[in-house]
């Protein structure tokens, strides 16, 4: 493979090549003006002549009748016509050989081009010195991006490199930091579908051994129609319930998954009203009031927060027993939106307050089924709004859950939900 010419070479043949036509230029305009300077310097000269008289006191002389112009040293005479007489009027032309021209313009031309092949040769070389001066931050650079290691950000001074560099470097340190983002993301990516798995595997091994039993039973025994249909109901009661938990869990590994690019404005007063408009139709036998009394917007997940208000009502009356659920959301502070979910349910003890926001925890006295995960998703969407959720005492005598949540959009990480070992089954 032909090796890249280096950019110190190619500046040294630039610089020499812009010289080299630069001074070509020039030496043809300096030649030709030489030349044309000579012939008339040359052209002076001779109109410059006088014929003089021999012994100098006249324009013209006669040597045996002949008008002559002696030399500085007296030798020699020209000659004119020995027919002419003084006072006649004369044409008078004087010529030099024309080599004697051509001599003083190539000696010109010599010492021109000599001049132009030495300015030539030092363009050049200092093309080719300033070339690697000015390499110099290229190299530090290419130095710096081969010690990238898994930190992929460069150890490059910016202060001593040049602008460009500079801009170059900052660059590449940008595309590393997203590179890195982008791996981090990745890895996490791995690490949630690793703790679905596992989890999927933990919580579906017990229902799903069930429902084999049951079809086995069903498919070997001959059974009272009363105890077939007990069978089936308890079926679809797990079916139920895996479907549920499944649901649950993909929930929490897309939030998990969230970065800042997922959020968009969302109308909070809008999505509590449709939120609590389906419950009311799913459940039209529990008193269910929305209020939010001013506009709320806010760059955030539309579906988690979905999840969060439709989780909080579903909580209170499946496990609550609740008959009425009251959400309200208001703004706390700049900044900061309140989210509260009132019910006059049973409630929940102090003690276990803290701990039904993890995974898969159920309550002590808790009857009615389910997955363990709704709060763990209302805890999860709370934390990636830059918020907390938490529960309290409700003034209608059972439990209100209060969700924080920013209005504008905080440095969230990939994977900034619950890591891989805390959201693991229990064992």
């Amino acid at each position: 493979m032909r090796r890249p010419v280096s950019l110190r070479t190619r500046v040294a043949l630039a610089s020499a090549l812009s010289a080299a036509l630069a001074i070509v230029a020039m030496s043809v305009v300096f030649l030709l003006i030489v030349q044309t300077r000579t012939d008339d310097e040359l052209d002076a000269a001779l109109r410059s002549l006088e014929v003089v008289r021999v012994d100098g006191t006249a324009s013209a002389a006669a040597c045996d009748g002949r008008v002559v112009r002696l030399e500085p040293n007296g030798d020699g005479c020209w000659e004119l016509p020995a027919d002419l007489r003084e006072g006649d009027r004369v044409d008078l032309g004087l010529a030099v050989p024309r080599d004697v021209v051509a001599t003083a313009v190539e000696r010109r031309r010599f010492h021109i081009v000599a001049v132009a092949l030495s300015a030539i040769a030092l363009a050049a070389a200092l093309g080719w010195f300033f070339a690697h001066r000015s390499v110099l931050p290229l190299r530090r650079l290419t130095a710096a991006t081969k010690d990238v290691g898994t930190r992929l950000s460069l150890d490059f001074p910016r202060r001593t490199a040049t602008t460009e560099t500079a801009e170059l470097a900052t660059a590449m340190d940008q595309m590393l930091g997203r590179i890195d983002a982008e791996r981090r993301h990745t890895a996490d990516a791995l690490a949630t579908a690793r703790d679905f798995a596992a989890t999927a595997a933990h919580e579906l091994r017990t229902p799903l051994t069930s429902m084999r039993t049951d079809l086995q039973v069903l498919s070997g025994m001959e059974l009272p129609a009363a105890t077939r249909a007990e069978i089936l109901a308890d079926v679809l009661a797990a079916q139920g319930s895996l479907e549920s938990t499944l649901s649950a869990l993909e929930r929490l590994a897309l939030g998990e998954l969230t970065t800042d690019a997922d959020r968009e404005e969302v109308d909070l007063d809008e999505l509590v009203d449709e939120v609590v408009d389906d419950a009311r139709r799913r459940h039209p036998d529990v008193t269910l009031i929305s209020t939010v009394p001013q506009p709320i917007r806010l760059a955030g997940l539309a579906a988690g927060l979905r999840s969060v208000v439709d989780n909080a009502i579903t909580n209170a009356i499946r496990h609550g027993g609740a008959t009425r659920v009251e959400v309200a959301a208001r703004r706390a502070s700049a900044g900061t939106v309140t989210l509260t979910v009132d019910d006059d349910g049973t409630g929940v003890p102090p003690e276990e307050r803290d701990k039904v926001f993890d995974r898969f925890y159920r309550g002590l006295d808790t009857e009615t089924p389910g997955s363990g995960l709704g709060l763990a998703l209302v805890a999860q969407q709370a934390r990636l709004h830059g918020g907390t959720a938490a529960l309290t005492d409700s003034p209608l005598g059972g439990i209100r859950l209060t969700v924080t949540l920013a209005t504008a959009p905080r440095a969230t990480p990939p994977g900034s939900g619950p890591s891989a070992s805390d959201s693991r089954p229990p064992p």
